[in-house]
């Protein structure tokens, strides 16, 4: 018994870390090496994945970078740069100096994005098979502008080449607004989208973006406790794990039978 359940019986069953499904994912903006020992500290144990957000990890001193990459993963959190990194350098032509960025700093998950780019499902397969001979990927579903991929067959049909080419896991894009993608532009779900993408995809293979809290409530009454959530705020991270537990007003009375 651990020690929650010495305090409060009948909580709902957490999947333990390295976790498969019940993933939640912070992004680190640009913190600072105290903000993230901080959050190491505090909440290190409920955080699976820290994306370091955008092109952040490069614009971060090296010093800096060095000393937060060996908090985070002390901690149990695998860091991973986000996948607009990855569109810059694909842009520029050069994911030969992507590839020896990500060797230099040890980074063994990647994320593979083109929600700027637009690339055709061919060639971000082709580019996923690439990395994944190496890494383990990281991929998202979604455009970061007003424009939409189609319906949910689109959807469904990008994830699964993507899964198929060999992504670990699809993060589905609500952007750090969560006005886009599988939310309208009021932030409300999508819900039959979200719907038909579940009935087709295991749910241990997505991370649904849930930047706001209304976001992640509606996810973990609908999916359970263990649904994978992304983009959540540092200053969220336990916040987010009391939602997942029925330790918050949102969800008290919903795991409670």
């Amino acid at each position: 018994m651990n020690r929650l359940e010495n305090i409060i019986p009948n909580l709902p069953q957490r999947t333990q870390k390295p976790r498969e499904e019940g993933i939640t994912m912070v992004m680190d903006k640009g913190l600072g090496v105290w903000a993230a020992k901080d959050l190491a500290s505090s909440a290190g144990q409920y955080i699976d994945l820290l994306k370091l957000g955008f092109g952040t990890s490069v614009l971060t001193p090296e010093e800096v970078l060095k000393e937060k990459l060996e908090v985070y993963r002390a901690a149990g959190m695998e860091p991973y740069p986000g996948g607009t990194l990855w569109e810059a350098l694909y842009i520029r032509n050069a994911l030969d100096r992507y590839e020896e960025f990500i060797e230099r700093w040890g980074f063994t998950t990647i994320e593979i994005s083109d929600g700027t780019l637009h690339l055709s499902i061919d060639e971000k397969c082709k580019q996923i098979e690439r990395f994944a001979k190496k890494y383990r990927v990281v991929t998202e579903v979604g455009y970061k502008d007003v424009e939409t991929i189609g319906g949910a067959q689109e959807w469904i049909y990008r994830i699964k080449r993507e899964l198929d080419a060999g992504a670990w896991k699809v993060i589905l894009e609500g952007r750090e607004s969560g006005s886009i993608g599988i939310y309208d532009s009021a932030g409300k779900v999508k819900r039959e989208l979200v719907d038909a993408i579940a009935a087709e995809v295991p749910l241990e293979k997505i991370v649904w973006e849930t930047p706001k809290k209304p976001q992640q409530v509606w996810f973990i009454k609908h999916f359970g406790t263990n649904v994978n959530l992304g983009n959540i705020n540092p200053a969220e991270a336990i916040a987010v794990e009391a939602l997942r537990l029925g330790l918050r007003g949102d969800t008290l009375t919903h795991f409670v039978k």
